[in-house]
């Protein structure tokens, strides 16, 4: 309840949006909270580190805070967000790819590992495996949910490019989880 005993309305991400642009400064934070777990997920399953998860995702959203007057209502605002993201994460990797990596051991100090935590990292290693334009496509449609013609959107490609980018990065996941759970769980050759 309100003031006056009046039921306050929940904005919805286009009002948000719209009074961000009108001058109402608590308007964007707002609408960054609603999305900030989802955006960070995203942003985190397109990256390679969390340190780079967050200064996309922070470069992302001052984009999305400087360029809102921009936005064409030609889609929903939580997609125009991931797009943002998606296209951070994307500049940030291209950025970073002339700066190799030392490859981490593979000593996870988590003291009692279920089996879901166990997936999860094998998945996370293989989906860094993939070509960044792979990933960005499975990760949007299969882990995020968006359809093939939203993604397409997301992504700035067409509907064809993203569904061989799943086809492909779907048939390199499955070679590379294969590969990972074999190593993962295989024991020494007894004598």
């Amino acid at each position: 309840m309100g003031f006056g005993g009046k039921v306050q309305h929940e904005r919805s991400d286009a009002e948000l949006l719209a009074a961000h642009v009108a001058g109402d400064r608590r308007a964007f934070g707002e609408l960054f909270h609603r999305h900030q777990r989802q955006l960070h997920h995203l942003a985190r399953l397109t990256t390679r580190t969390p340190e780079d998860a967050e200064d996309a995702l922070q470069d992302a959203m001052l984009s999305a805070h400087r360029g809102a007057g921009s936005f064409r209502h030609d889609a929903a605002v939580g997609s125009w967000l991931h797009r943002i993201v998606v296209n951070a994460c994307l500049d940030r990797l291209r950025r970073t790819k002339s700066h190799p990596t030392v490859p981490l051991d593979d000593v996870y100090p988590v003291a009692d590992r279920t089996t879901q935590v166990e997936t999860a990292i094998l998945v996370h290693r293989a989906l860094m495996r993939l070509p960044v334009e792979q990933r960005a496509a499975v990760v949007a449609v299969d882990m995020q949910g968006y359809s093939i013609a939203d993604t397409a959107a997301l992504l700035g490609v067409a509907e064809g490019t993203v569904k061989s980018r799943c086809s492909r990065a779907r048939v390199r996941l499955a070679e590379l989880l294969g590969y990972l759970n074999a190593g993962a769980h295989a024991t020494p050759d007894r004598p």
